[in-house]
């Protein structure tokens, strides 16, 4: 009892206890510790409030400007938008325009040719007798590769591909079509049928399922032809194996579209019906 009388009664060391006594001697006893240190932070507090008023005031300041600048590219944007829109018109005028001259021009100095050239190039409308071959997806992808397309680069074999659209053409060219459209985008000997991504691209037109195939032919025929032929069977394989989904059905009548736009290779001057001087001005004009 005594030892716990002792420690309440002198609680503070007498060591602490002397050096207060001696800083009350000193008169330093009210001042805090580390002053110097206080008083820095304080100064920093002060520093730091006067830059983020400046701030502040400054973006208050240019709030304004800037909100005008804004404005003026906004502007500026949506005019260079509508002058690329209404060039782009123009060029699609254009080009609608030299496609209308360029089948106009084959039709009528075809030869006695004419007629077949401007339906291989798609220069003319086609209709006739033909098939519909409607290709899709299937509902639900299978994982894997081989079977008919003997391949594991496929990440989802369940999709029809470029090569499959590729083999269904060509194979309805070698039955008897004598035109053919898909997603009404009429085909030519030039035509190409690619892929990017996932998307199939004709004639750089994207397309998407289901991929609806018409072709001009001798109905009955063409359509049993074509399935009999290895890209009909391959397309049944397809069917078969994966679950795409496809259906062939001949029609009385399939109207098909002239092509988008011709490509021309090679050309040459028509010769005019005088021999005069204007003939001989047009084959100088032109190399």
């Amino acid at each position: 009892m005594s030892l716990l009388t002792n420690v309440m009664d002198h609680s503070l060391d007498d060591g602490y206890a002397e050096a207060s006594a001696r800083r009350r001697a000193d008169g330093t006893a009210g001042m805090p510790r580390r002053l110097r240190s206080k008083l820095g932070l304080a100064a920093c507090l002060v520093l730091a409030a006067l830059v983020v008023t400046l701030g502040a005031a400054q973006a208050r300041v240019s709030a304004p400007v800037l909100a005008k600048e804004r404005e003026e590219l906004i502007d500026r944007i949506d005019g260079e938008t509508k002058a690329a829109d209404t060039l782009e018109s123009q060029v699609d005028g254009l080009r609608e325009d030299v496609g209308r001259r360029q089948r106009k021009a084959l039709e009528k100095h075809g030869g006695d040719q004419g007629e077949l050239v401007a339906l291989l190039a798609g220069a003319t409308p086609a209709q006739g007798p033909g098939v519909k071959l409607v290709v899709d997806d299937a509902r639900e992808a299978d994982a894997g590769g081989g079977g008919p397309r003997e391949s594991s680069s496929f990440s989802d074999t369940g999709r029809v591909r470029d090569r499959d659209l590729q083999r269904v053409v060509n194979g309805l060219w070698q039955s008897g079509a004598e035109a053919i459209a898909i997603n009404g985008q009429r085909l030519t000997a030039l035509s190409a049928i690619r892929a990017a991504g996932d998307a199939i691209l004709v004639d750089n037109r994207p397309l998407v399922p289901p991929y609806t195939v018409l072709a001009v032919g001798d109905g009955k025929p063409l359509g049993a032809a074509f399935r009999d032929s290895d890209d009909g069977q391959y397309l049944q394989a397809l069917k078969d194996t994966f679950d795409i989904r496809t259906s062939m059905s001949v029609q009385e009548k399939v109207s098909l579209p002239v092509a988008p736009s011709l490509i021309v290779r090679t050309a040459q001057p028509y010769p005019a019906a005088d021999t005069g001087s204007g003939a001989a001005d047009a084959e100088k004009g032109t190399s």
